[in-house]
């Protein structure tokens, strides 16, 4: 039989269905579409997909075990490197990551590697079978996790497996970071998948310790000076919202997308009465920005009620940085791209609301320091988009906290920590720090590969500590 050059579809809600519900868009694969995908795998003999991969999922290995219909075997060989693989089958952009590799895809289309991997997670969930804790020596040294994000999650699950007593600090109310309150339920179910990843972490002997803010119930130095931590992990991510800096940005009605999606998902705005915390959604919604995060936030005022959503960006879609799944998926739902638009100013009624947002159209120039394609407002261009509510969805930088109570912990002018590329090392002996406190915002895997190589490297330091008495 000739090898098939498109992968196999995966099967969605409907998307009329859908777009009135908070149910998880993409469905999975079964067990015979999983096999017949992993049957695509051309095994070479020197894959490629792997240098792809942050956290380096053996990834030939996991499909030819799917293909051999051994689905425990497959999900150990990628537990062997990636803590949450539930999580990174359904949000990891693969198409730039470990498919960019796939030697089919120069031909035709990638294996669906990212598929393959859920399939492999949800098989594993649904048999419940129990994580083994680990044993700890009576001398293990003890690890502070601040953050229990994606970062935080690796670095303190791969900590634990290696013997280190592990506690992970989080300010809020639930464990998890971005995956708990940036990503909406129809992308990232929380109770099926979210919680469950993190159980089996807590399962293997780490502690959460939930309500815990860094930086003002206790700082860096009194963990480690006071309660005898032996070394610290810094993953509290990029949660302050950036704003464009427009007249009417205080006006009743703009929310950043922060904030919007965390009142959405971790404050279950989306079950309202059954969760006293709603959130009004007006009837005409502009969203601000291009990326991931706009779309979530777009997909889901249409699910809490709005009539007409608006993605309002400054660049042509071909510069879109959103995944080109999440786009489609978009579009199919009924959201409106403003494409080469720019908002100017947000305009408010005598009561100071949000009834309207004047914008720009743009052209593109030559490309800027990113490379893409620098916009150009089009002069005499202006026009009013009638809104009542605006979400700024236009990125994401480091909450100042823990720098500004850590002496000696170097940073950028962004605000973000400095910190080695390969270990994750700070300025400040015994800390370590990875994920989108140092980078920037950018994808769960690569926070979770930064998590890694630092527990990694707090391995090495803690052993060489020893060692040195």
């Amino acid at each position: 039989m000739a090898l098939s050059l498109k992968k196999h579809e995966m099967p969605v809600q409907d998307p009329k269905t859908r777009a009135k519900n908070f149910e998880e868009v993409a469905l999975g694969y079964d067990e015979e579409t999983a096999v017949a995908e992993a049957e695509r795998c051309l095994h070479c003999k020197v894959p490629q997909c792997r240098k792809g991969c942050p956290v380096s999922v053996d990834i030939p290995e996991f499909i030819e075990k799917i293909k051999a219909r051994d689905f425990d075997g497959a999900i150990e060989k990628i537990k062997e490197s990636n803590a949450l693989p539930a999580v990174c089958g359904r949000v990891c952009p693969q198409e730039n990551q470990c498919e960019k590799y796939c030697i089919l895809a120069k031909k035709g289309e990638a294996v669906g590697i990212g598929r393959l991997e859920r399939f492999a997670a949800d098989t594993y969930m649904a048999k419940q079978k129990e994580v083994q804790p680990v044993e700890f020596a009576a001398d293990a040294c003890k690890v502070a996790v601040i953050g229990s994000g994606p970062s935080g999650l690796s670095c303190a699950g791969d900590l634990a497996r290696k013997g280190y007593r592990v506690t992970v600090f989080e300010a809020l109310h639930k464990a998890g970071g971005v995956l708990s309150y940036g990503i909406p339920e129809f992308r990232l179910p929380k109770e099926k998948v979210v919680r469950r990843e993190i159980e089996n972490i807590e399962k293997l002997g780490v502690r959460f310790e939930l309500n815990s803010v860094a930086g003002r119930l206790f700082t860096v130095d009194e963990l480690m000076e006071e309660e005898g931590f032996d070394a610290v992990f810094i993953g509290t991510g990029a949660g302050l919202p950036r704003f464009q800096g427009i007249p009417g940005e205080s006006l009743n009605g703009v929310y950043s997308a922060n904030e919007f999606l965390t009142r959405c998902n971790l404050m279950k705005a989306y079950r309202f009465p059954d969760y006293a915390t709603p959130i009004k959604t007006g009837r005409n919604v502009a969203v601000i920005g291009g990326g991931n995060v706009a779309m979530d936030a777009a997909r889901t005022a249409l699910r809490l009620g709005a009539e007409h959503v608006y993605i309002v960006y400054r660049r042509s879609e071909a510069e879109l940085p959103a995944r080109q799944e999440e786009v489609g998926h978009a579009k199919e739902e009924g959201i409106d791209f403003r494409l080469l638009t720019n908002p100017v100013e947000i305009l408010g009624d005598e009561n100071g609301w949000v009834k309207g947002m004047k914008c720009i159209r743009m052209e593109l120039g030559e490309p800027d320091d990113s490379g893409r394609r620098r916009p150009i407002p089009v002069a005499g261009s202006e026009f009013d988009l009638e809104v009542d509510t605006v979400i700024v969805s236009i990125g994401t930088g480091p909450n100042p906290i823990i720098a500004h109570t850590t002496p000696g912990l170097a940073t950028t002018k962004r605000g973000n920590i400095e910190a080695d590329e390969e270990t994750c090392a700070t300025s400040k002996p015994g800390v370590f720090a990875g994920g989108d406190i140092v980078t920037g915002a950018a994808t769960v895997i690569l926070a979770m590969g930064a998590g890694r190589k630092a527990a990694a490297a707090i391995d090495e330091y803690l052993k060489k500590k020893k060692k040195n008495g």
